[in-house]
């Protein structure tokens, strides 16, 4: 099994939430029917993943969220993508 290390932005003492991409990420999202596919490089899929930690973290409040938007972050043609941190709930 591969290692790996991925170091994830602290949450900032500000209230603000740091994202860092890695070079040459690339990331598509496509959505046909009732499927959605998040197709990246490496680099992509690596900056995906610590975004996702970023949210993670404890003192990062619900509903703070990265939005990725359409010939930004994303490629040409891949509308926007928002990845938000919900509150945990017991059923």
């Amino acid at each position: 099994m591969a290692e790996w290390n991925v170091d994830v932005p602290a949450y900032g003492s500000d209230g603000n939430l740091n994202f860092v991409w890695d070079d040459g990420f690339q990331i598509l999202v496509d959505r046909s029917n009732s499927e959605i596919t998040i197709r990246a490089n490496a680099a992509g899929l690596v900056s995906l993943a610590r975004h996702c930690l970023t949210l993670a973290q404890e003192a990062v409040p619900p509903g703070s969220h990265i939005h990725l938007t359409d010939s930004v972050e994303l490629e040409a043609g891949s509308g926007d993508l928002i990845i938000d941190k919900l509150r945990d709930w017991c059923p």
